[in-house]
């Protein structure tokens, strides 16, 4: 979406599209699932063994899933660990729950 776009939009409108882009590729979704069911913090080297893509792609979709806080990252040594950040996850949760329950709200009027 190109910038010009964006300012047609409210911030809320553009902040929901923000979050559900970067949730709507399937390699992320099974990123998200892979941490989230994990016990411990997890590496890009854990990720890439159980999802099966190349570490340049997995380091491209933790980024981009990054950009939205959705991880909490810690450092061990040199390598970066993921888990999920509770309080975001939350947040995006009622966020795209709120859109639908609004939406379904509208359609039976």
């Amino acid at each position: 979406m190109g910038s010009t776009k964006l300012n047609i939009h409210v911030a809320d409108i553009n902040h929901l599209a923000k979050v559900a882009k970067v949730i709507s590729h399937p390699a992320r979704i099974a990123i998200i699932k892979y941490i989230s069911t994990s016990e411990t913090p997890c590496n890009c080297n854990d990720i890439v063994k159980e999802i099966g893509l190349a570490q340049p792609t997995i380091s491209q979709h933790l980024s981009e899933i990054k950009k939205i806080g959705l991880f909490d990252q810690s450092a061990t040594g040199k390598s970066l660990n993921y888990s999920i950040n509770i309080d975001k996850l939350n947040e995006y949760r009622r966020l795209i729950n709120d859109f639908f329950v609004k939406t379904q709200v509208n359609c039976n009027k």
